[in-house]
């Protein structure tokens, strides 16, 4: 499975990062913001099995993100990332497309749940 990671924090990318490749996902780019996520989703598709996107990201935010990638593939399997206190976004999100969310922090065990039946 091929994730395509996008958060304009380090640590959290790198935090999923070792999170899913531990659990043998390859992780084929990261992007810090939704406009590099939008670009490197087109340049790689389709060999992206999955984006992990975090809402709230500078110059575009994660819902903006989700919805031009799921304009250009409709099959897009999109997983939110949000900090506690975002259940409005998160829900926006859901409607727009996106497969399942994940709340900051990060517990191992909920993103690799979350993470799978997002693939199904």
């Amino acid at each position: 499975m091929r994730v395509l990671v996008v958060d304009d924090s380090m640590f959290v990318a790198k935090q999923i990062g070792q999170i899913l490749t531990s659990e043998g996902y390859e992780i084929v780019a990261t992007a810090g913001d939704g406009k590099e996520g939008v670009e490197k989703y087109k340049e790689l598709y389709p060999n992206v099995d999955l984006v992990t996107m975090d809402i709230t990201m500078p110059r575009m935010d994660g819902i903006t993100a989700l919805e031009q990638i799921m304009a250009f593939d409709k099959n897009a399997k999109v997983v939110m990332i949000s900090a506690l206190g975002k259940e409005e976004l998160v829900k926006k999100s859901l409607l727009i497309g996106a497969k399942n969310y994940i709340v900051k922090p990060l517990d191992r065990k909920k993103v690799l749940e979350r993470i799978s039946s997002a693939l199904k």
